[in-house]
């Protein structure tokens, strides 16, 4: 009855909330773990000292007729 889907429903959500606060807590350990290593290697992330244009990436346009 009606009391059964209730039941159902609560244990679902209750179940449903913590996969989620799984997945935040893996998903925040990774990223935990990837901001230290690159805190503690900053060489291998160094930033690019001059930004390039779209104009550097591309080829020069050559109509064939």
């Amino acid at each position: 009855g009606v009391h059964r889907q209730i039941l159902l429903a609560t244990l679902g959500c209750f179940v449903g909330y913590q996969l989620v606060r799984r997945a935040e807590y893996v998903h925040a350990k990774v990223d935990r773990e990837l901001f230290t290593y690159v805190r503690h290697h900053p060489v291998d992330f160094h930033s690019a000292t001059e930004k390039k244009r779209i104009g550097d990436l591309l080829d020069d346009f050559h109509p064939i007729r």
